[in-house]
């Protein structure tokens, strides 16, 4: 029997919907904008892409994007497509263009949006998927049940490698588990690669001499795959534990050469999701397109959080949560960590894990942390307390009543 691959989109057309679903197969697969001698109904039959299923939902009276053909009405409607898996191999590169390549261009397109694909077992024999996940993260870090209380180092850029490093003296003095570059510190000359990780290191080697737990710092690597690559081995030479990468700017090709590469966990940052995805009538819901970066063999995946700075909602988050923790086969489900971050504190902890049912993320917080009135210290138990809560699941002023930390986060989240 013939292995498929599978994708579900959000369709808008002006056509007749299963004209232009029957467009889009062709495009994405063997046909072309006419009729061809070559195209025999074996070959089509082979290689050509199929219409699985067609359900129409409602109509509208003016197109979501425009470019389109002009019509009278545009129909919405969720449709199926599948390839033959013999089209491309497992390939992730091709497995994008095909999925995700000329088919929002089409004149017959007012709308497409790529919400779920499922793939044949042969790309978990090909890519070899997260090599740590959350077992591996709590390994390193020495945490063993709950979330890894996290932050970002701020101001993003601007601070040289020994002011960077005093802040993450203060993390750690403070009980941090997990410590973040931001995606835009790389290796400026104000703040270079090297120098920084020297100085951050020599903070987190000594307070796990003196502690006996080392905090895990993902320092971004991101840049050219030599640089990648010589900036992992110097995290590794000094001792640390997790890199990290902003997956749009390194690109499959980039991310599935680190992993192969990489002897750490690699925390990836979704920046610039937002071009992908904020239009509801173009891009990819985030459970496709985290698939090709957990087959790619990222670790940990950056989801939002709920009530965020951000424009997606908490039903969106959640939903990007869950995606990243089902299994992608059955014998090999590459789990991820998700990665809960923009404007948290501990007051979304409860709703966080009610929703998620269970505790096994990363949650940063910034100000959420520095700006709390006793100090880095009291953020830092302050959010860990309302985690603690969470899980006991004890209300959070009832919990804060006989911990000074919580009490006067309260006043200030």
């Amino acid at each position: 029997m013939t292995q498929r691959i599978v994708a579900k989109y959000w369709l808008e057309t002006g056509d007749d919907p299963m004209r232009a679903a029957e467009t889009i197969a062709g495009e994405q697969s063997s046909g072309t904008f006419l009729k061809l001698a070559a195209e025999t109904p074996q070959l089509k039959e082979r290689s050509g892409a199929r219409v699985e299923a067609l359900e129409i939902l409602d109509v509208a009276d003016a197109p979501s994007l425009p470019g389109g053909m002009a019509s009278k009405r545009y129909t919405r409607c969720l449709l199926t497509l599948s390839w033959p898996l013999e089209n491309l191999g497992p390939c992730l590169p091709t497995l994008m263009a095909t999925v995700a390549g000329n088919l929002f261009e089409l004149r017959q397109v007012s709308g497409l949006r790529l919400l779920e694909l499922r793939l044949p077992e042969a790309f978990a024999r090909a890519y070899p998927g997260p090599a740590f996940g959350m077992a591996g993260t709590r390994r390193l870090s020495g945490v063993q049940q709950g979330p890894l209380i996290g932050t970002i180092i701020k101001p993003s850029v601007g601070l040289n490698p020994q002011e960077t490093a005093e802040q993450v003296k203060m993390l750690v003095d403070g009980g941090i588990d997990f410590i973040k570059d931001d995606e835009l510190q790389a290796d400026g000359p104000h703040c270079p690669f090297e120098e920084r990780v020297t100085a951050v290191m020599r903070v987190v080697n000594e307070a796990a001499q003196r502690t006996g737990r080392q905090v895990m710092v993902a320092f971004n690597i991101t840049g050219e795959l030599d640089q990648m690559k010589r900036r992992h081995d110097w995290v590794l030479r000094h001792g640390g534990t997790c890199v990290m990468a902003c997956l749009n700017s390194v690109g499959l090709v980039g991310m599935t050469a680190l992993r192969r590469h990489s002897a750490l966990p690699i925390h990836a940052h979704r920046a610039g999701w937002g071009f992908l995805s904020r239009s509801p009538a173009l891009g990819w819901d985030f459970a496709a397109w985290q698939t090709f970066w957990r087959l790619a063999g990222v670790d940990h995946l950056h989801v939002n959080g709920l009530r965020n700075k951000f424009s997606d909602s908490d039903e969106t988050v959640i939903d990007a949560a869950r995606s990243v923790i089902q299994p992608l086969f059955k014998d090999q489900p590459m789990l991820a960590v998700p990665v809960f971050s923009s404007a948290q504190t501990g007051l979304q902890a409860h709703d966080t894990f009610k929703a998620l049912g269970n505790a096994d993320l990363i949650c940063t917080a910034g100000g959420g942390i520095f700006g709390h009135p006793q100090g880095v210290s009291a953020g830092v138990s302050a959010l860990r307390e309302a985690w603690e809560a969470a899980q006991a699941g004890v209300d959070l002023r009832t919990y804060a009543a006989t911990r000074p930390a919580l009490q006067s986060a309260l006043s200030f989240w």
